[in-house]
């Protein structure tokens, strides 16, 4: 098949969830397929990423996006009663080179990432297939819950305006995919259950257990892109709800809170028993360098790859019942799961105590990846839909 692939942003580096997902996707896709890659990008794309993505490409376009355009979209779709998002994502520029790209290619399917990606791809009798990712109304509609003033209002008229475009979805597609059901059930359409679920992965010949010589440094690692306002939330709430429950028990007890672009309000968090790195060069190294991994996620949607990569490196979890209804996981089994300060501090407390039950846990949780989360299974579920909806051309 001749996939051409549209995202919202160049799939490398890995530094975001829908980022790493393309980027696996694309890597197994091109196996049996020849992929042609087209990108809408608001930076600038270095040359070295593109070396790391090139290999599994025919063909790579990436559309630079000037964000004043971006920006003057998004507010002619308030006006118009858009989404936000679409507007901020689209560009006549965008739209003009989809136009060459998908004439030289002549693709037998396309194959577009996220409701951002709609308005250039929605035109095109191309057998069309788009990965909702995760329902983003739902993601919205819990990050509007927490917000207050004028922050509240953008994401309320946001949230109205996204339920509207993952219903038109239905008209547009032929097949519809998403990362887990819980997101599946949160589209607002009848037909909801049509969606086909293809989970994440995990590479585990990167993300693999890994000795760690010495007194390890920290007790717990939160990690994730520290721009994300849902890695924010939780952090913070890391930090200033459950740590000082976890020093009344262990008033030694030491957090790294790792991860790329950090705003204000998570490197303010830093004290002296706070480390907030920044980005770093091996994620793996902060993984190995803590007892457990926390994750308390408070909003947000999909799946939490960090807790994916966590359990491939035999490392203890801890998390909240909105991140493990999507993975999945056996509560005291294969993960902790507290969704108040009191619960989650009891658990981290408990695993900085008990090296049984945190070897337990991670032998658990490694085995439960391994059998459930392989991006070859779920990349060969995706390729069979795209098959199906090609055979239309």
């Amino acid at each position: 098949m001749k996939i051409l692939i549209v995202l919202p942003r160049f799939p490398y580096p890995l530094e975001k969830g829908d980022k790493l997902r393309a980027f696996n996707q694309i890597k197994e896709l091109s196996r049996s397929n020849d992929v042609y890659l087209f990108c809408v990008s608001h930076i600038k794309v270095l040359p070295e990423w593109e070396e790391v993505v090139a290999p599994f490409c025919k063909a790579i376009r990436v559309v630079r996006s000037p964000k004043l355009v971006n920006y003057l979209n998004v507010l002619r779709n308030y006006f118009r009663t858009k989404s936000l998002q679409l507007g901020y994502w689209d560009s006549q520029r965008a739209r003009k080179a989809l136009k060459a790209f998908h004439r030289e290619v002549q693709p037998d399917v396309i194959y577009s990432q996220m409701v951002r990606t709609m308005p250039l791809v929605s035109r095109y009798a191309t057998p069309k297939v788009m990965d909702f990712q995760d329902a983003l109304s739902m993601n919205t509609e819990r990050r509007m819950e927490h917000a207050r003033g004028i922050w509240h209002y953008i994401l309320h008229f946001e949230f109205k305006m996204l339920r509207s475009t993952e219903y038109n979805a239905f008209k547009i597609f032929d097949a519809l995919t998403i990362i887990s059901e819980p997101d599946s059930d949160a589209i607002p359409h009848r037909r909801n259950g049509d969606i086909r679920i293809i989970p994440n992965g995990v590479d585990f010949d990167y993300f693999s257990p890994r000795a760690y010589t010495g007194v390890r440094p920290y007790d717990i690692v939160f990690c994730g892109n520290m721009s994300y306002e849902p890695n924010i939330r939780a952090a913070r709430y890391l930090a200033r709800d459950v740590m000082p429950l976890v020093w009344a028990e262990e008033p030694g007890a030491r957090l790294l809170i790792a991860g790329a672009n950090p705003k204000h309000n998570v490197t303010e968090l830093a004290d002296a028993q706070i480390v907030v790195s920044g980005s770093v060069p091996d994620i793996r190294e902060c993984y190995a360098s803590a007892l457990m991994l926390a994750a308390p996620m408070q909003t947000g949607s999909g799946l939490q790859n960090k807790l994916l990569e966590a359990m491939a490196m035999r490392i203890p979890c801890v998390t909240t019942t909105i991140a493990n209804d999507s993975l999945h996981a056996t509560p005291d089994e294969e993960i902790l799961v507290g969704d108040t300060p009191m619960a989650f501090a009891a658990h981290v407390v408990s695993l900085i105590r008990n090296a049984d039950q945190r070897n337990r846990l991670a032998e658990n949780g490694y085995r439960f990846v391994h059998e459930k989360y392989s991006w070859s299974a779920a990349c060969a579920k995706l390729e069979t839909i795209l098959e199906e909806v090609s055979i239309k051309k």
